[in-house]
Order: C-alpha cells, then structure tokens, then sequence
C-alpha cells in the first residue's frame, strides 16, 4: 500500500471572492483557494498530462504524497483544478485512498486512470504507474492532433471555397444577369441554372432557411448518434470513408493495444483490462467487438480467438495477441503493435495531406470555374453571332 505521509502546509479553509471576469479575462490575483471543488469541471488533457508526470516525478524524489498534491495544487495553472487537487489532499488527509479521492470527479479521471492507479497504489508502484499515465495521455493526443491536422486542411479550404462560390452568386452574378436582361440574348442551360441559383440564395427564404436546416440536421443527427443503433450506424459510417476510414481504425487500434498493454503491464486481468479499454474507445464498432471478446473470454476461449470473431479487428492484431499469448509476452507484444500502429497512423496523416492537396485545388477550381464559364458562355455566344 502506499504510504501518503502528513502534509507539511497548513492552508486555510476561508475562500475568497474569485476575481472580476471580463471578456473571459480574469482581472487581480488568482488562486486556487478562490474556488471551491467543482466535481462538474472538465481539464485539458494537457492539464492532466502536467499533473500525472509532475506526480510521478514528485513521488520518486521522495515527497509525500499528500504534500506533492498540495504543490500541485499551488502551482498548476488552471486555478479550477487546483481547488480540486486541493480538496484531493484533504480527503487523503482524511484516510482516503488515492484511488478512491480521484473517482469523486469523474468528468476529469477516467475508470482507466483510476483502475491503475489502483493498481499501482496495491503494487507499490504507485510513481511508476503515474509516469506510465502520462505516457499513455501524450501518446493519445498525438494521435488526436494528427488526426485533427489530416481534418483541417481539406475542412478549411471547403469553407473557403463555399465563401466564395456565396460571394459570387450574391455579389457579381446579380450584376451579370442585369447585363444579359438588356442584350436580350438567349441563355445556356448552365447560365440559366447558375442565374437561378443567384437568385435563390439572395433570398430572405435562403437566409434564413439555411442555417435553420443545417441546425436542424445537426439536432437529428445528435439525437440519431445518442442512440446505440444510431450510433453503431454512423461509426461504421466512419470506417467506410475513403481514406479517413482507414486512418480512423488504425488511430482506434493503437490507442486499444497502448491502453490494454499499460492495464496488463500494471497487474490488472485480461477481462477488467478490455473492459475499460471499452469505456476508453470512441468508436462502437470497435466496443461492440470487444464486449462479443469479452463474453467469449470469461467462456474460456483465448483472447486472440475471440477477436477473430469481429471483422473490424485487423489480422496483425490478432496474430501479435495470439504469439503473445503462446510466448507469455502479451503486454511485450501489444507494446509493439501499438508503436507499429503509431508509426502507421503518422504514415497515413502524411500520405492522405498530400492526396488531399490536389484534390482540394481540383475542387475549389471546379466550383469557382463553373461559375465563372456560365457567365461568359452567353458572351462568347454573342461574339459568334455578331461575326457571322
């Protein structure tokens, strides 16, 4: 068990005033005694990352632990969270475990974080496992920051294109559809399309019926992926994309083989260790397979045996589980797959920017020069007919 030690600072209990905000700027001094535990707040995972490594760093130089949260508490940046690590301390003061301190706030720590801090606090190793923590929280977030750099560029210049495609039909095609009323020629079937749609999104009608359909898809679709079914629906979706789909599961698989090899590296069981791996998943294909892996396991079957069952888990998988589980190197093996899947996920980010960048350029280009042609294909009609 580990040892939590007395704390060597007295704080006070008195809370002052939390500063004036304006404009989302706090404005005179702050500290965390400002603020009261707030079992409703929600960190950064870069806020959890300082925490857990300066945790871990504090704990093997010898600090107890109840004084490493007060430091914590006096130093973090984000003021909201030190009240919380702050009332952490108190409770461990009070008897509490670590363990059981942590889950009073469960929009800040996961069941993954706290099934091994757990652990560690019945190991022994409880530094160790901190440090394993933030290992886990930095690698999860490369891969999210990858995935959301692959989204932006293409998410971005769609915009752009949109905005401008917008821009003409509301400010420059008016204008030519004026000069074509007075040549009274005839018009092509694009140029009559283009000068009706012109005409449609000046409308009060598409002003205000535009953003009121996209917020009522965006409501439907909330709803739609609240539910079980509506939600394996849309996962699967996701998988199907060209491109995306690909990058998607492999971002899934190397955060299930890091986040299962920490659980097994830290002496919890196979069925415990997926279990939370579940509520760590966002995906519910990927869920789905593993609850079916679950019930298999506590039958009796191998763990890579029951993966087989579930199509999305890819085969290098499995097989890594299945020699692990012949070698008694399972968490050896999934440490490797997970750098493996890693590597993939940077290698998929790259080659997908690079496809995406002509074919956004394509895009742009056609919607711009479709528009752009049907204003001057009544012109070159009328050049054709004068010369004749």
């Amino acid at each position: 068990m580990v040892e939590y030690g007395e704390s060597n600072f007295v704080k006070s209990e008195k809370k002052r005033n939390p500063p004036p905000v304006l404009f989302g700027i706090e404005f005179g001094e702050v500290s965390y005694l400002d603020y009261e535990p707030d079992a409703k707040l929600k960190v950064s995972q870069d806020d959890l990352l300082v925490f857990f490594r300066q945790m871990s760093v504090m704990l093997k130089s010898g600090v107890a632990l109840s004084q490493a949260l007060e430091l914590l508490a006096e130093n973090m940046s984000n003021k909201k969270f030190g009240a919380n690590i702050f009332d952490i301390s108190k409770k461990l003061g009070s008897g509490e475990e670590l363990s059981s301190s942590l889950d009073s706030y469960p929009r800040i720590f996961s069941p993954i974080m706290i099934g091994l801090i757990e652990a560690g606090e019945a190991g022994g190793i409880l530094s160790g496992v901190l440090e394993r923590l933030a290992l886990l929280i930095e690698a999860q977030n490369k891969i999210k920051g990858q995935i959301t750099g692959a989204l932006i560029y293409p998410i971005a210049i769609l915009i752009l294109a949109i905005s401008v495609s917008l821009g003409l039909l509301i400010f420059i095609v008016p204008k030519f559809e004026t000069m074509f009323s007075s040549m009274g020629a005839d018009l092509p079937g694009l140029t009559a399309f283009m000068l009706s749609l012109s005409r449609l999104v000046t409308t009060w009608t598409f002003a205000i019926g535009a953003p009121f359909i996209l917020f009522i898809g965006a409501y439907l679709f909330n709803i739609s992926y609240s539910t079980p079914s509506g939600r394996l629906f849309f996962d699967k979706l996701i998988f199907k994309i060209p491109l995306f789909g690909n990058l998607i599961l492999k971002s899934e698989v190397a955060q299930f083989s890091d986040t299962f090899s920490t659980l097994i590296n830290s002496g919890i069981s196979i069925v415990e260790a997926m279990e939370r791996c579940i509520k760590a998943s966002n995906n519910e294909v990927i869920r789905l397979s593993l609850r079916r892996s679950i019930s298999l396991v506590t039958q009796g079957q191998e763990l890579s045996a029951s993966l087989e069952t579930a199509k999305t888990i890819p085969r290098l998988l499995i097989s890594m589980i299945r020699i692990g589980e012949e070698t008694g190197a399972l968490s050896f093996m999934l440490e490797n797959i997970a750098n493996f899947y890693k590597r993939e996920v940077e290698e998929a980010v790259t080659i997908l920017t690079k496809a995406m960048e002509p074919m956004v350029i394509f895009v742009v280009a056609a919607i711009v020069g479709t528009i752009v042609i049907s204003l001057y294909l009544p012109m070159f009609d009328l050049i054709k007919t004068m010369g004749s």
